[in-house]
Formats: structure tokens, C-alpha cells, sequence
């Protein structure tokens, strides 16, 4: 099999939205952002009302993709061990073997991750920024590629464990799920009563449309893109801004500064280019920062938001030419 170019990988990846969407009605920046976390090697905070496809989406991407996926359902009594694995004792060898846990997978979907107590929130933090497991003082390699997207629900907050600013850090992007369009949710109860099965992808005519090959090949052109001083200067000044606004007790570190260059080289090779524009710069701005920043509290009962920051950030700024 011949290893993909940059350009069919490019055309492979694009082929994703066209195949989610068989199953995922009007969710396309959503899927573009979990294709840009995979470029990128990140993770993803997906937030969205109940029922509005969070599942159904990871699910439908990664058959297309074809990468092994594993979900757990984070609730309070969830151990740690639950999801990285434990050691198991074997009577017949006397010995301790490792069981690997759910994490040991390509696509994690770590469903409703704010659930569960910060101990077993803070099980996924090796995984995410190491990439792998210590479990008895062994270091485990995670499988690559290697992609954590939780969901969490943002109208209910009895029961749960807000994430901490820490661990929020360590998602790439934060994407927002939001309710379909009257014509989406048309077309939604269309498919349902045709048939349609979120249980069963396959008989939607899912297939594998890229593969790990095409991926490793996107990240390597991704890696060639080019980033101009003038642009990356303007990455910086938008996080500094951020940390001078009023309105936030805590703005966007160092590492979201290079988690927005990050994002926006995968961005513009996705759109066809080998350099960065400022252009790209916002478009990825929102989803790359507002997980970042910390509303003062006299801000947030104003009606203050992080988007609304964020967006004020970049009206302000001159952008280079």
C-alpha cells in the first residue's frame, strides 16, 4: 500500500465530514474541530445540552477514521483503576498481571467527565499529557493516535465536579454543541422514522473514508506549515491581552498561546494552505482560548462570557497585514 501524500491525505480528511454527517445532522464545526485535535495531538471538551449527538458524533468519527474507541461513563463511584487498569492477581502463575482499563484505546469518550471526583478526573491527566500509564511504578504506553474527548452538560450543576483550571488546560479545544437548526431537526426525525439507528452506524452506511496513514502524513505537512513573525506576534498579543482584560482573574497562559499556533497551522492546511493567516488566527481563537480564562465573579453576574471577552480581545487588536 502506498504511503499517502499531503494532498490525498488532505482529501481523505475532508471526506470525514461528508461521512459523519450520514449519521450527525448540522454538527460540521464540531467534527472540524475533533479532526483539527487529531492533527494537532489534543484532546477535546465537548459541552452540550443532552441529546444534541455529543456521543453519536466521536462514535461516527472515529468508524470513519477506523480507530478503536472505548467509552466510559464517568459517575461519582468511578476509581481511578476503572479507567487506567489495575493490577490483577493470577492464581494459576501466582503473579500479578496488568489489565489494561478503557484508556488503552485510540478514541477515549469520556462521557459527562464533570461527574465524577477530581481523583479519578485527575487519572486522565498522565494520559492526556504523557501519553501513557504508570500503574506500580511501570510506565504503559498509550496506543497512538491517541485522543481524549469528554462531554460534559452545562445546565446541570447538582452532582458534579467542576473541572479545575489545571486539567481544563490540558484540553486542546473546547467545542460547544449546540441545539440543531429548525431544518436540522426536521431532517433528524426524517432519518429516525426511515429507520435510522444510532446503535447501528454500519446500517447508515458508515464507512472507513482515512486512515492512521493519511493522519500521520496530515501531521506532517501540518508540521511545514509556516507561521510568519507578524503572526505569531499577533498569537501573543491576543493572549496578553487577555490576561490585562477587567473582566478575568486569570487569562490564557503560555501553553494556550502555543495551542493556538498549534490549531491554527491545522486550520490552514486543512484549508489548503502552507501558511498561517490572522484569519486563521480567529477562526480558531474561540474554541482554542475560552476553556482558558476565569471570569472575575462580578463579571460573570453582569452577563460577562469568556466568548464575549475573547471576541471583544479580537475587535480591539490591530490585525497584522
Amino acid at each position: 500500500m502506498s504511503t499517502p501524500t499531503a494532498d490525498s491525505a488532505r482529501a481523505s480528511l475532508e471526506d470525514l465530514r461528508t461521512e459523519i454527517a450520514k449519521a450527525v445532522v448540522g454538527q460540521d464545526p464540531a467534527v472540524t474541530g475533533l479532526v483539527v485535535a487529531l492533527l494537532c495531538r489534543g484532546h477535546v471538551l465537548l459541552e452540550g445540552a443532552p441529546g444534541v449527538a455529543k456521543t453519536l458524533l466521536v462514535r461516527a468519527l472515529s468508524t470513519a477514521l477506523e480507530l478503536d474507541t472505548k467509552r466510559v461513563q464517568f459517575t461519582p463511584d468511578l476509581m481511578p483503576s476503572d479507567v487506567t487498569g489495575s493490577l490483577v492477581y493470577d492464581s494459576r502463575s501466582a503473579e500479578f498481571s496488568f489489565q489494561p482499563g478503557p484508556v488503552f484505546t485510540n478514541l477515549l469518550l469520556a462521557d459527562e467527565i464533570n461527574r465524577t471526583p477530581p481523583k479519578t478526573q485527575a487519572s486522565l491527566l498522565e494520559a492526556m499529557e504523557e501519553r501513557q500509564v504508570t500503574v506500580d511504578g511501570t510506565a504503559r504506553p498509550l496506543p497512538e493516535p491517541f485522543l481524549v474527548a469528554a462531554t460534559q452538560n452545562p445546565v446541570e450543576y447538582e452532582g458534579t465536579y467542576p473541572l479545575p483550571e489545571a486539567q481544563l488546560d490540558r484540553f486542546l479545544l473546547k467545542l460547544t454543541v449546540p441545539l440543531p437548526a429548525r431544518h436540522d431537526e426536521i431532517d433528524i426525525l426524517t432519518r429516525h422514522a426511515a429507520g435510522f439507528s444510532p446503535r447501528d452506524l454500519g446500517a447508515a452506511g458508515l464507512r472507513p473514508v482515512a486512515s492512521t496513514a493519511d493522519l500521520d502524513a496530515a501531521r506532517d505537512a501540518v508540521a511545514k506549515t509556516t507561521v510568519s513573525p507578524e503572526v505569531t506576534g499577533y498569537i501573543v498579543d491576543i493572549c496578553r491581552a487577555t490576561r490585562e482584560s477587567p473582566s478575568l482573574s486569570l487569562g490564557v497562559s503560555p501553553r494556550g498561546a502555543t495551542a493556538l499556533l498549534s490549531t491554527s497551522r491545522a486550520w490552514a492546511w486543512l484549508t489548503g494552505r502552507d501558511y498561517v493567516t490572522p484569519d486563521d488566527v480567529k477562526a480558531l481563537a474561540l474554541p482554542t482560548l475560552r476553556h482558558r480564562v476565569h471570569l472575575r465573579p462580578e463579571a460573570e453576574m453582569e452577563g460577562v462570557t469568556a466568548d464575549s471577552v475573547i471576541n471583544a480581545v479580537l475587535a480591539h487588536l490591530p490585525v497584522p497585514r
